[in-house]
């Protein structure tokens, strides 16, 4: 039987943002609306660190929830930690946090409160939740609150619509194909085919990634930022592809994937408007976790998950310091120097150190991660490594340049201060720990990240197809060439 957590702290965090909802709506007075909001949020973090303890104390690889009430409701894995969800779960709230703490006064009236906490339920639910019909669903109520705010903005909500429409019904499709088979049946070529095609989609790879600039360029920040940074993509592969997919469908998506890494990383070098440089950026790092994921060895899928964690906190620093930039000067162009370094110095040591962070720079965050994926990449199919380096390399040489068109090249004036405000540093502080502090001591979370990928690869599905020819994947299997490695 599987173990609960002492305390209900996973209902709890889910709960949390749907009473902040009642608690915010109809509050005119906006400085109590953002007290309320970022307590709301603050308590929703409290929550979700509580679970990761929790979980941590019990020493085993999954936990229910303590009441376990949404399992009596919707099946035993609506709310489910695991050792893959226990760090992404307050990472998730995290980064929410964040978002509503660094929002500045004069852009509450546009911040759209409801709607981002109405998200974070929704996030934190997905993350929690085992049962692939509950994940399906989730996603797809996930798209909601972005387009309703594209929709309130006035902007063209046809291109994120058409694309989000597509990835949860071929989600959906190819899901109730493999449910129909059965767990011990052999898949449909058709059914795995359309999980690929939607999980690309929602992970914004080449050529399926056009939705993914026109949220940038349409949305808020916030929203944009919120909406891609957990990596929602990633986390539906792990929990319904890569159970059921053959060798062939994980290096379909670790082809495309690689693809998208490179190709981004390319786009990011030439764009003219920071918004777009930063979805580039982010597009090619979050495929590089896709390509760790695809590799299922140990060593490639523990560097994907490592990644998944360092991009997730450097991006979401880098992403904060453009958004705070653009409150003060509007959107950004590249195309000129601006010189804000002399009136912003912490913001501008921040952009530089998230930058760095997300290339894996050593003594970061992303630096064990980027290692062990490159390792796990070249042990298996040397090419795929070097492709890594090159995106990386390419990624290095973006933000390096944007910085430097950013902070230096002239003397910016300006009749008012632009220093960062007290919320903003409260922000600052709290990811440059986590960024300084996983680089310097990396232990703990390179060992739960690799109990979670030979978990991960243990409960990979055999379907008949690989008994069917079991000689030939003794052979060729990454998996087994890295066992048998081991064993020689």
């Amino acid at each position: 039987m599987m173990p609960e957590l002492f305390v209900p702290w996973l209902e709890i965090a889910i709960l949390l943002p749907l009473a902040g909802v009642l608690l915010v709506y109809g509050v005119r007075d906006l400085e109590e609306r953002m007290m309320r909001a970022i307590t709301i949020s603050a308590l929703t973090f409290l929550a979700s660190i509580g679970a990761w303890l929790d979980f941590a104390r019990l020493r085993t690889f999954e936990a229910h929830d303590h009441w376990n009430l949404a399992s009596r409701l919707f099946g035993a894995d609506a709310v489910v930690i695991d050792e893959l969800s226990a760090p992404l779960i307050p990472l998730a709230s995290l980064l929410y946090l964040l978002i509503v703490i660094s929002t500045l006064r004069t852009k509450v009236r546009r911040f759209p409160m409801i709607l981002t906490l109405i998200s974070e339920s929704l996030l934190l639910a997905a993350l929690s939740c085992r049962s692939q019909w509950g994940l399906v669903v989730l996603l797809g109520l996930q798209t909601l609150p972005p387009y309703f705010e594209l929709k309130s903005r006035g902007r063209s909500t046809r291109i994120f619509a058409i694309h989000s429409i597509l990835s949860i019904v071929l989600l959906a499709l190819g899901w109730a194909m493999i449910d129909a088979a059965g767990p011990k049946s052999e898949h449909s070529i058709w059914a795995i085919g359309m999980l690929i095609a939607a999980v690309l989609i929602r992970s914004g790879c080449v050529p399926v990634h056009s939705w993914m600039t026109d949220l940038f360029e349409n949305a808020s920040f916030a929203t944009s930022l919120l909406y891609v940074t957990p990596m929602i993509g990633a986390y539906a592969t792990v929990r319904l592809v890569l159970p059921v997919a053959p060798d062939w469908a994980l290096q379909t998506i670790a082809l495309v994937s690689l693809i998208t890494a490179v190709y981004a990383a390319g786009m990011a070098l030439v764009q003219h408007e920071a918004r777009r440089f930063f979805c580039y950026l982010f597009l090619s790092n979050s495929s590089l976790v896709l390509v760790g994921l695809e590799i299922a060895t140990p060593i490639g899928l523990t560097g994907g998950l490592c990644v998944w964690l360092s991009v997730g906190v450097s991006l979401a620093g880098f992403g904060l310091t453009l958004r705070a930039l653009e409150s003060r000067e509007g959107r950004l162009s590249l195309d000129r120097y601006h010189g804000l370094y002399q009136h912003m110095p912490t913001l501008a040591a921040f952009f530089l150190l998230t930058a760095l962070a997300s290339i894996g720079f050593p003594g970061t965050i992303g630096f064990v991660g980027a290692e062990l994926l490159v390792e796990g990449a070249v042990g298996v199919y040397p090419i795929v490594g070097m492709l890594v380096v090159c995106a990386g390399a390419l990624n290095g040489i973006s933000v390096l340049h944007v910085y430097f068109r950013l902070f230096t090249g002239k003397e910016h004036d300006s009749a008012i201060s632009l220093q960062a405000h007290w919320r903003e540093r409260v922000a600052i502080l709290a990811l440059s720990v986590l960024i300084i502090g996983g680089g310097l001591l990396p232990q703990l979370g390179v060992q739960s990240r690799y109990h979670a990928a030979t978990e991960v690869i243990a409960r990979r599905q055999v379907t008949p197809s690989h008994t069917e020819h079991h000689a030939t994947h003794v052979s060729t299997s990454p998996l087994l060439v890295s066992k048998q490695r081991d064993d020689e």
